[in-house]
């Protein structure tokens, strides 16, 4: 007992569990009794009295600490018992409350912040958080810390010496940077040490898995952790197991919110295994083991993207976008071609579906390594890297889509994946050269290759550009009917699109029930692509019909969604149509702005109305005022244009 802190308490540390017994009996004064152990003398000891008892830390002494638990709650009810540990004890009765970390959630004014804050003047009395940037970047350290306590202490006391800034910047070498007192408990002196505390305790099994696991980026599910940890059975109970033994040291999280368990780690957790991972000398094998997991589950995603549970697919993409990032660049990297192309090939599929633009960069990045070995994959890189029209660089898109052509039509490498040649012609119709993909489709169809009908439908709108909108309104017969038998949604709402498009005036409708179809099938499915493709087509109709408000309603949405993706080029359809219905609302001049920002090729070709729309701004206007107003808007970036279509929606609902 240190007897400064009086009687009844101890705060020696204890790490035999031999000596838990005699040591709480000396707290409490109790003395052995003839003919009994010194657990069942403290059990006789507290029979009938009314005591907290509170054992802190009784991870490294678990089993100890649990027996005499038990032996005291056996011998009396009216005794309570407090314990604080990594895990719980595993004790009759016993009621887990988990401590989280500190909210980091409400910014600056969170208990993170609050905490840094207080320890941060303590030591650099000046310390102050008025500042805008400073008040971020501690925001920042706080969240990257993930709101512990000790890390975010010994972070604030680097203000002594640093800027918040400073810190911020070095906490990727965070137990370098977070170094406290030596006066301190040895194992709260770093934050080293107090992880290390932890992770002391693991058995060599779960040791190695932790480290495996920190490969992860954004967290991961049994069956990759099995792939990672070195199992071939995706339900590996040995894995399992491991894993529960984790969570319930408080090591890892288990999150089962959405259905199905995901299990990630405290950055800060991750860091260090992924140290110990690298002093293991396993940390190569356990990367690729990661990547090659990503690049085989690309037949299964893709087949259940090709059903009615294709949402399923988009969701699974955008919660392992950062393990498909990492496993990418691991591959990449190290020159492992099949492994890389095959993550970029499927990633950038999906993500042309949710307007998810990165991985067809991964794409990009590998069509010269891939062209220069004649890699099986090499056309569906091509086909992958023309989405790169959306963000606004067609000549580069327009050089793939010819190469892609070509190597399609060589037959020497791997079909592109459902039928996604066809929309090689996107480049195309935003050049202005809309007869190049109606040739592409044909060629699709003569050749059989238009398995899920993206090439008929596709067709259907090419024809429609280019003029024929009788030949393309007989070649969407029997479109939908076949679309719906695939149960496919993608599948689906382009047929919807196609068969509504060419009938936006001769019968718009039909065109408008076909619009509105398809945006709760796209909505539903959580395809931004076509949502917004399929808004912006509603909208006109609508606006033809004379229901503005529903008009600018669905514009608000497919601007948005086009800003925020960055498919700076397809947002160009909506705002042409907003120009529209500005234009029949009397409000010319920010039709005319808008107008002059909007009308390129592509506008002009698949929108002829803009070229009526612009001559009647013209005669209302006067060609001087026009000209201005439309030079205005054609200097004006992406996002200022679209903040200002925002506005005049505002203005013109306001009105209406």
């Amino acid at each position: 007992m240190n007897s400064r802190t009086g009687p009844g308490f101890s705060n020696w540390p204890h790490t035999d569990p031999g000596a838990v017994p005699d040591a709480i009996s000396a707290v409490l004064g109790i003395v052995q009794q003839p003919g009994k152990s010194v657990s069942e003398s403290v059990a006789a000891a507290l029979e009938g009295r009314v005591r907290l008892l509170v054992f802190d830390n009784c991870e490294h002494v678990l089993d100890a600490a649990a027996d005499l638990i038990e032996a005291v709650l056996a011998h009396s009810a009216t005794v309570t018992i407090l314990a604080t540990s990594r895990e719980g004890l595993g004790v009759a009765d016993e009621h887990l409350w988990p401590v989280p970390s500190l909210d980091v959630g409400a910014g600056i004014d969170s208990a993170a912040a609050d905490l840094f804050v207080e320890r941060a003047q303590a030591v650099s009395p000046g310390f102050s958080v008025a500042n805008a940037d400073e008040a971020a970047a501690v925001v920042e350290i706080c969240g990257r810390l993930d709101g512990i306590p000790l890390a975010i202490e010994l972070a604030a006391s680097r203000m002594a010496s640093m800027t918040v800034s400073e810190v911020r910047d070095r906490l990727d070498r965070r137990f370098r940077l977070l170094v406290g007192s030596r006066r301190g408990v040895a194992r709260h002196q770093t934050l080293h040490h107090a992880v290390a505390w932890s992770y002391d305790h693991l058995d060599e099994a779960e040791k190695r898995l932790l480290d495996r696991c920190s490969v992860f980026a954004g967290g991961f599910d049994l069956e990759s952790a099995c792939a990672v940890g070195g199992s071939d059975d995706p339900d590996d109970f040995a894995i399992l197991d491991l894993l529960d033994a984790l969570v319930r040291k408080s090591l890892l999280v288990a999150d089962r919110s959405a259905g199905r368990t995901r299990f990630s780690m405290w950055e800060t957790i991750r860091q260090f295994a992924e140290e110990q991972l690298v002093a293991r000398g396993e940390a190569t094998e356990a990367r690729d083991a990661h990547a090659r997991y990503f690049a085989r589950r690309e037949s299964d995603i893709l087949a259940l993207w090709d059903s009615p549970r294709q949402r399923e697919a988009y969701d699974w993409f955008a919660t392992e976008l950062p393990n498909l990032r990492t496993a990418f660049r691991w591959a990449a990297d190290h020159d492992d071609l099949d492994v890389a192309a095959a993550i970029a090939t499927y990633a950038a599929f999906l993500g042309f579906w949710v307007e998810q633009f990165e991985p067809a960069a991964w794409a990009e990045e590998l069509v010269e390594p891939a062209r220069a070995i004649d890699h099986p994959r090499l056309a569906q890189l091509y086909a992958m890297a023309t989405q790169c029209y959306a963000v606004g660089r067609l000549d580069d898109a327009l050089a793939y889509v010819e190469a892609g052509r070509l190597a399609i039509d060589s037959n020497r490498f791997e079909p592109v994946p459902y039928d996604f040649e066809s929309w090689l012609g996107g480049p195309y119709i935003w050049t202005g050269v809309p007869e190049r993909w109606l040739e592409l489709c044909r060629n699709m169809i003569a050749q059989g290759r238009d398995t899920h009908y993206f090439a008929q439908a596709a067709l259907v709108v090419a024809l429609t550009f280019t003029g024929a909108a009788d030949e393309g309104l007989a070649a969407s017969e029997g479109l939908i009917a076949a679309a719906d038998a695939s149960h496919n949604p993608v599948v689906i709402c382009y047929a919807l699109i196609a068969y509504g498009y060419p009938r936006r005036d001769t019968d718009p409708v039909i065109a408008q029930e076909c619009f509105r179809r398809g945006l709760a099938i796209a909505q539903e499915s959580r395809n931004r692509q076509l949502e917004s493709h399929l808004a912006g087509n509603h909208s006109l109709v609508a606006a033809a019909q004379g229901d503005v408000v529903d008009a600018l309603d669905h514009l608000t949405r497919a601007i948005r969604n086009h800003c925020d993706a960055g498919s700076f080029s397809l947002m160009l359809t909506p705002l042409t149509i907003l120009a529209k219905v500005l234009d029949r609302l009397g409000r010319y001049k920010p039709a005319a702005t808008i107008s002059g920002f909007a009308s390129t090729p592509f506008t002009r070709g698949s929108f002829p109305e803009i070229n009526d729309l612009i001559a009647h701004l013209r005669e209302v206007l006067g060609d001087q005022t026009y000209e201005s107003l439309a030079h205005q808007g054609e200097t004006m970036t992406t996002t200022a244009m679209a903040t200002y279509a925002f506005d005049q929606i505002d203005q013109a609902r306001a009105e209406l």
